[in-house]
């Protein structure tokens, strides 16, 4: 686990019920984070759908597009792995909320969600994160993070198609950009994916003034006054609860997981 994204409090059993994964595995062994398809079936489904109805715009309607449906069953697993697509999972469910009420965060919301919910994405971030704007990224480094994690769990030919599909990832959340040469950018947060972020520090044990230096923060590029301010901003939205005096947060998520209790 990365230090920067749990918390040395965490509670392992909270975390995962509220859709957090850990371990050595994940859905990057054989496909990237698929933003186009996550919006392509959160349009296909109502915003207030349940389990079944993820599968069926999937697999009944095949609002990807797929041509049999193997592939069709197929991509409902992968990305039940990666998102849940179930309202029951707190992850996806507040994922589901912000969806709507900030658009120009979803890479970001997608991304966060792909994080807490792929440990090889997640064991990337040391070959991404900390790059200066511009510089170029360079998949040895990356590959060299995940060994780190996976041991030699991973054949090498496995570990170069990890490295594809995280780099793709990266991409498609706007970390890096180019195709065969791609640079580090830094990307531009919203207030809902700042209120997502929070929700995840949260669920994984950060508190307090924590949570705005916690490494989901700092996956968007977000300082901790920069944080403070767009979660102004997502109070303001009523995406979240939030009152700091001093080093004292109180902070709760009512609006985006109507099961979460308070400290």
């Amino acid at each position: 686990m990365d230090p920067k994204l749990y918390s040395s409090s965490l509670e392992m059993n909270r975390a995962v019920r509220a859709g957090c994964r850990f371990g050595a595995k994940g859905t990057h062994t054989s496909r990237t984070m698929m933003l186009e398809d996550l919006a392509a079936v959160l349009i296909a489904t109502p915003s207030d759908g349940q389990r079944m109805d993820y599968a069926s715009a999937i697999i009944g309607d095949n609002c990807l597009g797929k041509r049999t449906a193997s592939t069709r069953r197929l991509s409902c697993q992968r990305m039940s792995e990666i998102y849940a697509l179930d309202p029951a999972v707190p992850l996806f469910g507040a994922l589901r909320r912000l969806w709507d009420q900030d658009p120009g965060g979803r890479p970001l919301l997608a991304f966060l969600c792909a994080v807490a919910r792929d440990p090889l994405l997640a064991a990337t971030i040391p070959a991404v994160l900390p790059l200066p704007v511009g510089s170029e990224f360079r998949r040895d480094d990356m590959r060299f993070a995940l060994r780190q994690t996976v041991g030699e769990r991973l054949s090498d030919s496995i570990l170069d198609k990890v490295v594809r599909n995280a780099a793709s990832s990266w991409t498609q959340s706007g970390h890096l950009q180019g195709r065969t040469f791609k640079r580090r950018q830094r990307v531009q947060a919203t207030p809902g994916a700042v209120a997502y972020a929070l929700y995840i520090a949260h669920a994984v044990g950060f508190r307090g003034m924590e949570l705005f230096s916690s490494g989901w923060l700092g996956l968007l590029d977000c300082s901790p006054s920069q944080g403070q301010d767009l979660a102004l901003e997502a109070k303001r939205m009523q995406l979240l609860d939030l009152r700091v005096a001093g080093n004292v947060v109180d902070i709760g998520f009512r609006s985006l997981d109507p099961t979460y209790e308070g400290e």
